[in-house]
């Protein structure tokens, strides 16, 4: 049988029966009434796709039957059959909206199956053009769609896209996640539908168990139960749309109020289109919400790891610090004694408070160096002169270099530009790149560090003539935890390697093994000013 089905309501009985038989045998499915207000009630309680209708009738002409099925089901198709082929009737019909006009008698059976065809064809065409219609607005909202990734902003996105779209002033999106039953109102505009309207969970229940769309018009075939929840919230029909990803459910919904037209079906395909591009942004604006936090989790612990590698080098400083410290202070306690002896002159206890000032500016300036050094910085980026970093990191390494006996020769190529970094964090960098050549030398030896520009680079060298890099670890010497020190954390050239890559630059091993290591800081002329 064919899927289409025919109402056909004539008052003639005759000819209810001769239009039924005939278009039985084309394989349709057909219902007929010779009582007006029976057809009226049957297209109430039924879905039809053509409606059948003559056109005088008594009590109820053709064209009121004609009102009232496009008030029931707005996308019926109809044919109009006749005896008074007059030019008034054929125009009155056109402007009812009739897809076929057929004459009675009809000289051949042929005829009406051939209208009936050609009205059902007719009725599709016009469908196919109003998808097309609907289409078109569609591509210019899939952009703005998921060109945007903030969640909030996006479900706003959608909702007001259902209005304009749907020419609606109601709408919502709901959510059932994972197994819960509960079903959560993300956000409406509007009439949302509570969904403890009807017994066993409202329309949007129905929606989530059904997972289909659920489309009712107030004055349409339905459930009479249905129809009276749109009489209670005042719309005259209402879609609602479910998509299903993974475990969870959403459901779009679109409602008319009172005053406003029934959907028709091309609006169902309509929320449709507009629900499966609303699913995917959302998506992806879930994702990109996940992201953003993953990143921030990772940067969270990058300064956390920086942080703490910056206190392990501190820790391992503060043993060869701690007697530049303490010289100082016994100074001071003895210059301080020593003011106090009564026979000494006013000139000479001026001399040794003089001479207490000098060793606690001493002390100032080397706590100064240290907390300059570890405590936390900001992390904005600034204008910054590489050379006095460096300098800056060998005045606080000044002591252990001298008692290691570690010679430093610095080749500054002239006019070096500034470069946009975050200072501390640069500072930390070539920190843990001396002191671990340092390390490497142990007892005697060269540190050289030579800057320079080198196309559209500014490049830092340090390179060390302590015993290099054993193959084996060459290739993993940037991970955490790789150390060649029994004392180090193994995470300095790791967390160097992290600075650098955040700053667009890049940190290198160039030479290794047995001639020494040489490690080069690559930073892109693009961050200079």
């Amino acid at each position: 049988m064919s899927e289409a089905s025919i109402l056909i309501v004539d008052d003639e009985a005759g000819i209810v029966r001769l239009c039924t038989r005939l278009l039985e045998r084309a394989n349709y499915q057909v219902e007929g009434t010779s009582d007006p207000d029976k057809g009226v009630a049957l297209l109430s309680k039924e879905t039809y796709d053509m409606l059948l209708v003559d056109i005088r009738m008594p009590g109820m002409d053709g064209f009121e039957i004609i009102k009232e099925a496009r008030k029931f089901q707005p996308d019926i198709g109809v044919v109009i059959m006749t005896g008074f082929g007059t030019l008034e009737t054929a125009i009155r019909a056109l402007k009812q909206g009739a897809d076929g006009l057929i004459l009675k008698p009809f000289e051949k059976g042929e005829d009406l199956v051939t209208t009936i065809r050609d009205a059902i064809e007719e009725r599709q065409q016009k469908q196919e053009i109003a998808r097309l219609k609907t289409i078109r607005p569609l591509l210019n909202i899939s952009e703005s769609l998921f060109s945007e990734t903030r969640y909030e902003v996006l479900v706003d996105l959608v909702l007001n896209a259902i209005l304009g779209h749907l020419r609606c002033q109601n709408a919502a999106i709901y959510l059932r996640k994972g197994n819960d039953n509960k079903i959560s109102l993300i956000k409406n505009t509007g009439i949302a539908l509570s969904n403890t309207q009807m017994e066993g969970g409202g329309l949007v229940s129905k929606a989530n168990e059904w997972k289909i769309p659920v489309w009712f018009n107030r004055e349409g075939p339905g459930e009479v139960e249905v129809r009276e929840v749109l009489r209670e919230n005042d719309l005259s029909a209402t879609i609602l749309f479910p998509i299903v990803r993974d475990e969870n459910t959403f459901i779009f919904y679109a409602a008319r109020a009172s005053d406003e037209p029934a959907f028709q079906v091309v609006d169902v395909e309509m929320l449709g289109l507009l629900a499966r591009q609303a699913d995917i942004a959302l998506e992806n604006a879930r994702l990109y919400e996940e992201l953003r936090e993953y990143v921030s989790q990772i940067e969270r612990s990058q300064r956390a790891l920086i942080q703490a590698e910056k206190m392990s080098a501190v820790g391992r400083l503060t043993a060869s610090i701690a007697h530049e410290i303490n010289n100082p202070l016994q100074g001071v306690q003895n210059c301080l004694h020593l003011s106090e002896r009564e026979e000494l002159s006013l000139e000479d206890r001026a001399k040794y408070m003089g001479l207490a000032k000098e060793e606690l500016d001493r002390l100032m300036y080397t706590v100064k160096r240290m907390l300059d050094f570890y405590r936390p910085g900001a992390l904005q980026r600034e204008n910054t002169d590489l050379q006095k970093i460096v300098e800056t990191v060998l005045a606080l390494l000044e002591k252990q270099l001298i008692d290691q006996e570690i010679e430093v020769e610095k080749k500054f190529e002239a006019n070096i530009p500034t470069v946009r970094v975050v200072k501390n964090q640069i500072q930390q960098v070539i920190f843990n790149l001396i002191l671990n050549a340092m390390e490497a030398i142990g007892k005697k030896g060269k540190i050289t560090i030579e800057i320079c520009v080198d196309k559209k680079s500014i490049i830092i060298y340090v390179k060390d003539d302590g015993p290099g890099v054993p193959k084996e670890i060459e290739q993993n010497i940037f991970e955490p935890f790789s150390s060649m020190s029994e004392d180090g954390t193994g995470l300095g050239l790791s967390v160097s390697y992290g600075i650098l890559t955040a700053h667009n630059g890049v940190l290198e091993l160039v030479e290794s093994y047995k001639e020494g290591a040489c490690f080069k800081i690559s930073l892109p002329l693009e961050e200079t000013i």
